[in-house]
């Protein structure tokens, strides 16, 4: 598990070196990363681009099997568009980074049959501190404050 989270985690870096939002993620098949993205709504102007979106639209066009077969790892709870994803496509296990800096739409997954697993992460949380402190009106412009 924590190849896969560390793997989100890089994810997460790589957009905050960007200048963006430092939320990663991605999505596993089999032990094997078949997606992987970052946050880049400030990067490409995205109303969308979260790091589950992004690493969902990486790993291109599956069958409607295969998702029920992944694991998403991100390094932050899902929002609810990103919950929502996760249902759409009946992803059936999400790891989570940390839900101290934001709480997503856990209990929804749970209470549709999703087993989320919070690993409690100090290098996933420190990043996010580092960013809001760094850059609190982008923090609140992404969670719609």
């Amino acid at each position: 598990m924590e190849n896969f989270l560390e793997a989100a985690y890089a994810e997460a870096a790589a957009g905050y070196a960007e200048g963006g939002i430092p939320i990663g993620s991605v999505l596993v098949h089999r032990g094997k990363i078949i997606g992987r993205g970052h946050n880049r709504r400030v990067q490409k102007g995205s109303a969308i681009l979260h790091g589950e979106m992004d690493a969902l639209e990486n790993a291109g066009r599956l069958p409607a099997a295969v998702y029920r077969e992944c694991e998403l790892y991100t390094t932050l709870s899902p929002c609810p568009m990103c919950s929502g994803t996760i249902l759409l496509y009946g992803i059936p296990k999400v790891i989570i980074g940390e839900n101290k800096t934001f709480m997503g739409e856990e209990e929804l997954l749970r209470s549709k049959g999703v087993q989320v697993n919070v690993m409690d992460d100090a290098a996933c949380y420190n990043l996010m501190q580092q960013f809001i402190k760094d850059k609190p009106e982008l923090w609140n412009e992404d969670i719609g404050v």
